[in-house]
């Protein structure tokens, strides 16, 4: 019988990590080639409306770090009363980081900044962290202006109508991916609150979440470390 136990404890922690370690790996797959993660048509600029709306809402979908980076956001907002505070302060400090960018304002290492924002968050939310809700909600307008910095890159030079249109795009996609994580974790922790044995469950789970974002941003925060110790080789 304690063989048993033992094989159910064991079993979910080996796969687990090795989730943990397949996850990683493709990150660190992505990592190698960013250039993709910032332009959804391929290098091609958007000429009308609806390229620059789909190109918008592309962007944060085919760009790993970013993606899970808004999972984090919505996923550390169900930890906090008011944390829906923290993907709407989000979003709109994307949209300022894009407009920054639009600007011609240079801001060093972008990549960089992106990578360690995934990296922090998973942190805070595999330490199952005390910060309040202001203090997270600044640390993710900070990094909404990192990532959407990061977004003007692939509409720099579009016309007005597609840069409106990208600017909608990705804020529509960020502000539903976030808040649909926001509550569907929030839902879990309405469900549980009613069963005392498990009520230890979700910050588990969440931690667990908070690890495989960390290993997936320390890939990206890793990478870019080494391409700026060793850059390519100017063609």
């Amino acid at each position: 019988m304690h063989q048993f136990k033992l094989f159910k404890f064991v079993l979910p922690n080996i796969f687990q990590q090795a989730g943990l370690l397949i996850v990683t790996l493709l990150a660190l797959l992505s990592a190698a080639t960013p250039a993709l993660a910032h332009h959804p048509m391929g290098g091609r600029m958007p000429a009308n409306f609806l390229e620059g709306f789909l190109t918008g809402v592309a962007h944060p979908l085919i760009g790993i770090d970013h993606f899970v980076f808004i999972v984090a956001v919505g996923l550390l907002a169900a930890t906090k009363k008011q944390g829906v505070l923290i993907p709407v302060a989000f979003v709109l400090a994307a949209m300022l980081g894009t407009g920054l960018h639009l600007t011609k304002l240079s801001i060093p290492g972008i990549e960089l900044l992106v990578s360690g924002s995934v990296l922090l968050f998973g942190i805070l939310l595999a330490t199952n962290n005390s910060l309040n809700i202001a203090a997270v909600t600044g640390l993710s307008a900070l990094a909404g202006i990192f990532h959407g910095y990061a977004y003007g890159e692939a509409i720099f030079g579009a016309e007005m109508t597609p840069l409106l249109a990208y600017l909608a795009g990705f804020t529509v996609i960020q502000l539903a991916i976030s808040l649909a994580v926001f509550w569907l974790a929030k839902t879990i922790v309405f469900n549980q609150a009613f069963n005392q044995a498990n009520e230890n469950q979700l910050p588990h789970k969440l931690q667990s979440a908070g690890l495989v974002i960390c290993g997936i941003g320390f890939a990206f925060f890793a990478s870019q470390v080494v391409n700026i110790i060793f850059p390519a080789p100017v063609a």
